[in-house]
């Protein structure tokens, strides 16, 4: 039996036409059923072997799955299109009946849609972690759906043991370990946010049980929203949503190349029987999406790898050429995550992924160059509004013969991050690469996500057949490193808005970075009378590469800067026969809650001075507000 278990807002369903001459009676009238977990169902034909064993192994996932999203009713929706082996019309009834039976015995209220029907449905899926789940039941049990090609590193990762320490900046280490669900080893009073990185990490712990904030936040904003008429994970952008995920990209795209970085684009699917790419797929950690095209078999790519690598495969290199950076940012990486492990954006199965690989002679240039990226990601992360010193932790995890030969280099880099860090020590090495680091995020459920994050790479210029002429006129094989300078960028994205929100919590008002926000001043007329006036300051604030909108509906002042706060507006300005004739801008500043009378051109000065460094795209929407649709609501 096949079930996909979606919980909803509200289902409606109106019967139209009978299907099949066995068909339920019913009236051709809508229903509708509130906060409900839909089930729609197909029985198939080797749930004959025990009609009564499948209804009960499904009513159990039923139960389990309405107690972990707590809906109030259960719908069962008889939906044949489930499966490619229906069973008879008969058997189906007999065990949606069951079904049913179950439970209402159960308690549980039930409605069901009338099976061998043509239906007009309607559906609103909540959009959090659990809300859409798949089953395929047998009289053994219940099943999963199939979770894409799984890595012998995958496999592998699971089994592996690490050790772990703290290790703080003046170069002490800690031996650390979870005891009766408490970390021990080190004190953690002052570094409460590290404490709650390090028992993520060593609990391995990825499930989400209850929805981030974020997810709230991206669609209060009109930012983000789901797609259900796509794969989990995927996502699609307003125009709000998609001017700052732009910008992210721009921003991190010319800090690389001002450092050096050679961008290049590479395609987005490979030959899954390519021998180096297949060797490479089962020493990453990742489940592959694959497709059957009409020549061959393929993966979606995971990251700009395989094309960097296939291009300086072909190159011609000298040593002169090393250090070389080769950076591409990737619309779109894909890695098929697990369902429970999808978190709105901060876990998803398409994202956008800037990746710079390093080519370096040997292993000395090697921890030169990380150290340099090291410092270039820590302005990058700054410049994005996200503070290591405040919002990130760093992790470290590396073989212990390469920490036992590299522990100055590794305590430079503790050093240099200026508080204790979170290290993984493996005794032997499982992956391609003998180090790497991490900066971390750790959001308002107490769930860790990486943003960036480097790797030191001792195999695949070997596996890839790179190689360089270097001073003795000898071919040698590169140390390659792995830098992704910001993370995914929808993770920027999922990291901005979880600390907006936990700023929030602590009653201050959530902001973006000045640069990020869709609308950077928001013009409120008084009256009717004042909007020419006010549409004249906004045109002549956006010619100096400035947001600026006008809110000219019918609506009080009051109410027009409560629906600029409720849209985080950076900085909000009344006008009225006051400032028409003082030509003074009383100007609210969202960040600090303070009003100021200032002039036209100091506005512009103040703002121009603040994001004169960053990356600029006009606004992405009519400057009226009345002339603007509602995106997600």
């Amino acid at each position: 039996m096949k079930i996909l278990l979606l919980h909803s807002d509200f289902i409606e369903w109106e019967p139209r036409k009978k299907a099949i001459p066995g068909a339920e009676e019913a009236e051709k009238k809508p229903v509708r059923v509130r906060e409900a977990l839909a089930v729609f169902s197909a029985v198939e034909k080797p749930d004959r072997e025990n009609l009564e064993q499948v209804a009960e192994n499904t009513v159990k996932e039923i139960l389990k799955v309405s107690s972990e999203v707590k809906a109030r009713n259960i719908v069962i929706y008889p939906y044949v299109h489930l499966s490619q082996e229906p069973s008879s019309p008969d058997t189906a009834l007999k065990v949606l009946d069951s079904m049913e039976a179950l439970l209402k015995k159960a308690k549980k209220k039930v409605y069901r849609a009338p099976f061998g029907w043509y239906k007009a449905f309607n559906i609103r899926v909540k959009g959090h972690p659990l809300s859409e789940l798949s089953r395929s039941i047998s009289p053994k049990g219940v099943s999963s759906e199939k979770i894409g090609e799984v890595s012998e590193a995958l496999r592998k990762e699971k089994a592996l043991k690490s050790k772990w320490f703290v290790l703080e900046p003046g170069g002490k280490m800690h031996k650390i370990e979870i005891k009766n669900g408490r970390l021990q080893g080190f004190d953690f009073s002052k570094h409460e946010n590290l404490r709650k990185f390090a028992h993520h990490e060593m609990a391995k712990s990825r499930k989400v049980k209850e929805e981030p904030p974020h997810i709230r936040l991206m669609r209060k904003l009109q930012l983000v929203d789901y797609e259900s008429a796509s794969d989990p994970g995927n996502f699609r952008y307003t125009p709000y949503g998609k001017l700052i995920k732009s910008l992210l990209e721009e921003y991190v795209t010319r800090k690389m190349i001002e450092n050096g970085a050679m961008e290049v684009e590479t395609p987005i699917m490979y030959d899954y029987e390519h021998p180096a790419l297949k060797d490479y797929l089962n020493r990453f950690p990742a489940r592959q999406y694959t497709i059957e095209t009409p020549n061959k078999r393929v993966f979606l790519r995971f990251s700009a790898c395989f094309g960097q690598f296939l291009i300086l495969h072909d190159s011609n290199i000298s040593y002169k050429n090393l250090p070389m950076w080769l950076y591409e940012l990737t619309r779109y990486s894909f890695r098929v995550e697990q369902r429970g492990e999808l978190a709105g954006l901060r876990r998803l199965r398409a994202f956008t992924m800037p990746d710079c690989h390093a080519f370096t002679r040997d292993m000395l240039q090697a921890k030169e160059e990380m150290m340099r990226r090291f410092r270039i990601s820590k302005e990058i992360q700054v410049g994005m509004g996200i503070s290591p010193k405040k919002d990130l932790e760093l992790a470290i995890r590396m073989v212990r013969d390469f920490h036992n030969k590299n522990k100055g280099f590794v305590s430079k880099m503790v050093k240099e991050w200026g508080k204790p860090v979170l290290v993984e020590m493996w005794d032997k090495r499982l992956f391609y690469f003998v180090m790497k680091y991490e900066f971390n995020f750790v959001d308002a459920l107490d769930k860790a996500a990486a943003l960036t994050t480097d790797q030191i790479d001792i195999e695949n210029a070997e596996r890839y057949g790179i190689r360089y002429t270097d001073v003795d006129n000898k071919r040698k094989y590169p140390i390659i490193l792995h830098l992704s300078p910001s993370g995914a960028i929808e993770r920027v994205i999922y990291a901005l808005l979880e600390k907006a929100y936990m700023q929030m919590q602590k009653k201050k008002n959530p902001v973006l970075p000045l640069w990020l926000a869709p609308t950077q001043v928001r013009i409120c007329p008084v009256s009717d009378k004042h909007l020419d006036y006010a549409v004249k300051i906004a045109e002549d604030i956006s010619k100096h590469d400035i947001r600026v909108d006008v809110e000219d509906r019918d609506e009080t002042i009051p109410r027009k800067i409560q629906n600029a706060e409720s849209e985080w507006i950076s900085m909000i300005v009344v006008v009225g026969d006051k400032e028409k004739k003082s030509g003074k801008l009383a100007v609210r500043f969202r960040e600090t809650g303070e009003i100021k009378n200032i002039s036209k051109d100091v506005l512009i000065k103040d703002i121009r001075d603040k994001t004169a460094d960053f990356p600029f795209r006009p606004l992405p929407v009519p400057m009226l507000l009345s002339k603007r649709p509602v995106f997600i609501g």
